[in-house]
């Protein structure tokens, strides 16, 4: 019997990677890529009558900012916030300032309060979500009916219980953000 050949590809797996390093350019850009995605979410084909899908995007964002502070500069709520506004349907400049509240905010706690917990993150992202699709509302014009903001409830019920997965998809990502693909 002849042996069989092993693909290249597996002999790879077996070789040591102590001369591999990270791509510089995945490393860098994918964090970038993943809240751009995040904030494609309103094309979904969800349908309600009443806001209820969390801003994904945003909780990535925040994900980002918690898992990896220091990763995205402080300005990067200002350019995210502009793609997430073309996107999302809310006037333009809503998210551009909400994003860059928002990064600021949490640059600001980052530098004040370095050792945090999970509890005292979430507790945290809660509030400045609270926030967001509260201000989102008062931009979009619910402010001039004061039921529309009650009607952001669930939503923003929704978006605080998503953030822990979101926070672990920022997780995985990072992780595979990490692996050494390039020949040092």
């Amino acid at each position: 019997m002849m042996p069989v050949p092993i693909p290249e590809q597996l002999k790879d797996l077996n070789r040591p990677r102590i001369n591999r390093a990270p791509s510089p350019m995945l490393a860098i850009a994918m964090p970038w890529i993943l809240v751009m995605l995040g904030s494609l979410s309103p094309t979904w084909p969800i349908v309600a009558s009443a806001p209820v899908m969390p801003p994904v995007g945003f909780l990535f964002l925040l994900g980002w900012l918690h898992l990896r502070p220091g990763l995205l500069p402080v300005w990067a709520g200002l350019p995210l916030g502009l793609f997430d506004d073309l996107f999302s349907g809310q006037p333009l400049g809503a998210a551009m300032v909400a994003w860059s509240v928002a990064t600021i905010a949490m640059d600001y706690l980052e530098t004040r309060f370095p050792w945090r917990g999970f509890i005292q993150n979430w507790l945290v992202a809660s509030m400045v979500i609270a926030g967001y699709l509260l201000i989102g509302a008062w931009f979009a014009g619910a402010h001039r009916q004061p039921i529309l903001m009650l009607a952001m409830l669930p939503q923003i019920a929704l978006s605080v219980l998503a953030y822990p997965i979101a926070v672990q998809i920022v997780g995985l990502i990072d992780r595979a953000r990490l692996i050494p693909v390039r020949v040092v």
